[in-house]
């Protein structure tokens, strides 16, 4: 059988297959440009999302979807937030099965967490990280990316202290969005852009040392990028260095998955974890589009791209 993007198929059933889309960003605006002058389609966005779930519907075979982040745009006007959010809810709630989905921050320029969590159905809402097994031999964990962050939280939380004086300590720029005079792999030290805190990272370690005892493979999923090598580096958590420290003293995590850089982008870090970044659903022109499914087997992950995503084999290194 054949499939899209030049894809085989390895005749075998996959364990299971999941959906994926990321940066949807609807808003009901114009179309308008990014910082960098790349056109978005907000409106457009919402009927990708459909076109997917129609998609992963007609397969049958879908057990849950996973969305990426980052539901509505930041250019949304503020008295529309609410009402736009649970719009896109609404069509995700189409998808016959279970949607898993992570913070961004565009959900976050809209609602702070203490509305948005509960209104995308995390399992705890008193955090936006977690872990849930769809088979006895697969993990998934999602993390939260703005854990640490100038924006979600209440202006007097200590999260919210936290990042301000971290990132007035790294980018000296009035401007916390500009990465202007900042080289390499300081140029991640943004305001839209965000942290895992001190009490998530000793989450995830119990969570990996307890997926090892289970002998089971990891999913890592992370609205924000944990590899320096797989897309922009503004688009970099600010302490994925920490993170990766975390997952590279165990070998049960294969694969890390985010959104955040539109573009996508691809790497195999030094441990032999791949970073894929998908490719954002906002900037699909009218009549293309961005999402895909992932079958799952015992040795890879088959990402099935359509159109604007790329399709890949992510084949684990033991």
């Amino acid at each position: 059988m054949g499939y899209p993007n030049g894809l085989v198929s390895q005749g075998k059933q996959p364990l299971f297959s999941f959906g994926v889309i990321s940066d949807v960003q609807y808003a009901d605006i114009p179309n308008g440009r990014s910082f960098l002058g790349v056109p978005r389609y907000y409106r457009n966005s919402i009927l990708v999302l459909q076109k997917a779930i129609q998609n992963w519907n007609n397969r049958q075979n879908i057990s849950f979807a996973l969305n990426l982040g980052d539901i509505v745009d930041g250019y949304c006007p503020k008295d529309q937030s609410l009402e736009t959010v649970k719009k896109v809810v609404k069509e995700f709630d189409n998808f016959n099965g279970r949607v898993y989905r992570m913070i961004g921050n565009h959900c976050l320029y809209n609602l702070p967490r203490s509305k948005l969590l509960p209104l995308l159905t995390f399992p705890n809402v008193e955090r936006a990280y977690y872990d849930f097994s769809p088979i006895p031999e697969y993990r998934f964990i999602v993390l939260d990316g703005f854990d640490i962050s100038e924006i979600g939280w209440p202006h007097d939380h200590p999260h919210t202290i936290e990042a301000q004086n971290f990132l007035n300590g790294k980018n000296p720029n009035l401007e916390k969005n500009s990465p202007n005079g900042l080289v390499g792999l300081e140029r991640r030290f943004l305001k839209f852009n965000g942290g895992v805190g001190k009490e998530q990272l000793k989450w995830l370690d119990e969570t990996l040392q307890d997926a090892t005892k289970s002998n089971q493979k990891v999913v890592v999923c992370c609205h924000i990028l944990l590899d320096p090598g797989a897309s922009s580096k503004e688009a970099l958590l600010w302490n994925y260095d920490e993170v990766m420290d975390v997952i590279h003293r165990y070998d049960c995590v294969k694969v890390c998955l985010g959104g955040h850089d539109h573009k996508g982008g691809h790497s195999v870090d030094s441990c032999g974890v791949h970073h894929w970044v998908l490719e954002a659903a906002l900037e699909c022109p009218p009549g293309t589009d961005a999402f895909g499914y992932i079958d799952v087997y015992e040795d890879r992950l088959s990402l099935i791209g359509t159109d604007r995503m790329a399709s890949t084999e992510m084949v684990f290194n033991h």
